[in-house]
């Protein structure tokens, strides 16, 4: 273990507008990630955040007639909470109003404005900018970037400016940028946008305009050289990841550095540009290491395939889809239903016939047959077992399969594959089954063999613990909850973990013999139709606007 956490972060969100799928999936997907490395005994710092410059909160602080402070920090509240409703055990929420934040960007600003490239050119020069912005993008295009006259982000409007503007020599940064992702293949991922980014910077790469002039937009961090302008907010967000850490341009390494680089930066694949390329560029221009891996996923679709938007009137709110389900539900489903880099659909019909599959008919079941045969039949105790009695010959087989499970795991969370680690969770939950189904235990009870009994059920019991051991990322509130019904603890659990990834544990060994058993009521009951939270979302929600030819959902 090494002295720096495993870092992981997600972007930080704009804080404009309400928490959609889109960001609790990301949020989800990055606080499981650093909870499984903390599950195996690494150090991890999971940073999250709100973004909160630019015209867009400066509109909308004057509609709402507050000043832009006042709008940001009511805004943050509805960001906070989604943290909170989520169970996401974040290690610093940043907002870009910090004054950290702020003495960070205006360090990196001055430290480059004294600094020239290679052919002796400023990093940062100013320049008259004449060409297309997008106010729902906050992003200049040319010409040709248009999609019928409109921004190709958002499909929004955009407005001809003319405007003098301080730019970042980006273009210095284009060969070794290319050079940076060859030689390191996880730096992007999935290697189709990997792919998809080389592409684009083999084409000719302009600078990137960093400031706006104050007159125009007031509400941004002031560039410490020019009093009339504030940094474009893409450029001040972006340096949030370092601003954290405490970095300052000159700053002896060692003061700031038992964070960066990250280990993982989680976005949307449609951020994952800027990430790239303006992010990875001004790294290269402040001399620090760029990030090991930039991962991009996928968006959530409808059940016909289209992106999900309020225009549409096919938005899944995550609220409901908690309320109904449950939060585990929720966290276990976005992570199950669709590699981690590819798009998914989601519909509250998928929702129901996944959490029935996998919760209620193999994790749930498992344990709550287990439960409910041993302290039927054996008392509300753990059965005391040999850790290798096979009475039935079904047993070794079982036991391998868990030892491989436990690997399996371990390498997708690695992999940063969430889908590929519950995959191999569900499939141990339904060996299970299937070895209660073949062992038999009611016909070995009904003919006295007590020892064999217990046997069985003491080696499904132990499938169940480890099954949820290997939950506990995900399940945040459940997986404890079932841990206490087989008479330990997550923090026994966790340590059980550790020492199967250290091979100083036994698979299927780790129960008290003894201890206290509670059945209660089943850990996910089986939906037979949609929670009536769902059902009443969806009859207050318009009719969709029909699609005439339904998207395929992207695959990786």
């Amino acid at each position: 273990m090494s002295d720096k956490p495993f870092y992981i972060t997600t972007p930080i969100y704009y804080v404009n507008g309400h928490p959609h799928l889109g960001h609790a999936y990301t949020t989800i997907a990055a606080d499981a990630l650093a909870r499984w490395h903390r599950l195996r005994g690494d150090r991890a710092f999971l940073l999250t955040g709100t973004d909160e410059h630019g015209q867009k909160v400066l509109d909308k602080a004057r509609e709402r007639g507050m000043s832009p402070q006042d709008h940001v920090d009511d805004m943050v509240v509805h960001w906070k909470a989604m943290m909170a409703t989520l169970d996401v055990a974040h290690d610093h929420f940043l907002r870009t109003t910090d004054p950290q934040h702020i003495a960070c960007v205006q360090g990196a600003l001055a430290w480059l404005h004294g600094r020239t490239d290679a052919q002796g050119r400023p990093l940062l020069y100013q320049d008259r900018y004449v060409g297309w912005y997008s106010k729902a993008a906050e992003r200049f295009w040319t010409e040709k970037d248009l999609v019928d006259g409109r921004c190709p982000d958002t499909g929004q409007p955009v407005e001809r400016v003319e405007e003098v503007n301080w730019f970042f020599r980006m273009s210095s940064f284009q060969t070794a940028l290319i050079d940076h992702i060859e030689r390191n293949p996880a730096f992007i991922r999935p290697e189709s946008r990997r792919n998809e980014i080389l592409g684009f910077l083999r084409q000719p790469l302009g600078d990137l305009s960093i400031s706006r002039p104050r007159s125009r937009m007031s509400w941004g961090i002031p560039l410490p050289f020019d009093d009339d302008s504030v940094t474009y907010v893409w450029f001040d967000a972006l340096l949030n990841y370092v601003s954290v850490t405490g970095w300052r341009p000159g700053m002896d390494a060692r003061t700031w550095d038992t964070l960066w680089p990250a280990d993982v930066q989680l976005l949307g694949k449609d951020i994952l540009t800027t990430h790239a390329v303006y992010w990875g560029t001004m790294l290269l221009a402040l001399g620090l290491p760029l990030p090991r891996t930039l991962f991009a996923h996928g968006w959530w679709l409808d059940g016909d395939g289209r992106k999900m938007s309020k225009s549409v009137g096919n938005v899944i709110e995550p609220a409901v889809a908690i309320e109904g389900f449950g939060l585990d539900a929720f966290r276990f489903f976005v992570l199950r239903e669709v590699a981690l880099g590819a798009d998914g659909r989601f519909s509250y019909d998928g929702f129901l016939v996944r959490t029935n599959a996998d919760l209620s008919n193999d994790l749930g079941n498992l344990a709550h047959r287990a439960l409910t045969m041993t302290t039927s039949w054996l008392g509300g105790g753990v059965p005391a077992v040999a850790p290798d009695a096979s009475p039935t010959g079904f047993e070794a087989p079982l036991r391998a399969l868990a030892a491989d499970i436990v690997r399996e795991v371990d390498a997708a969370w690695t992999d940063v594959a969430p889908h590929t680690a519950l995959d191999a969770v569900m499939r141990l939950a339904r060996a299970g089954n299937k070895f209660l189904d073949d062992a038999k235990p009611w016909a070995l009870n009904k003919a006295g063999d007590r020892e064999a009994t217990a046997a069985v059920l003491r080696l499904t019991l132990e499938v169940a613990h480890l099954c949820v051991a290997l939950l506990l990322p995900v399940l945040t509130r459940k997986a404890p909850e079932l841990l206490a019904k087989l008479g330990t603890s997550e923090a026994d659990a966790t340590v059980h973990v550790r020492g199967l990834l250290a091979g100083t544990a036994t698979p299927l060994h780790a129960l008290t013999d003894g201890a206290s058993l509670t059945v209660g009521d089943p850990l996910f009951p089986r939906h037979k139709d949609l929670p009536e939270p769902v059902v009443a979302a969806l009859a207050a929600q318009p009719a969709p606007v029909p699609a005439p030819a339904p998207a395929q959902a992207e695959q990786q």
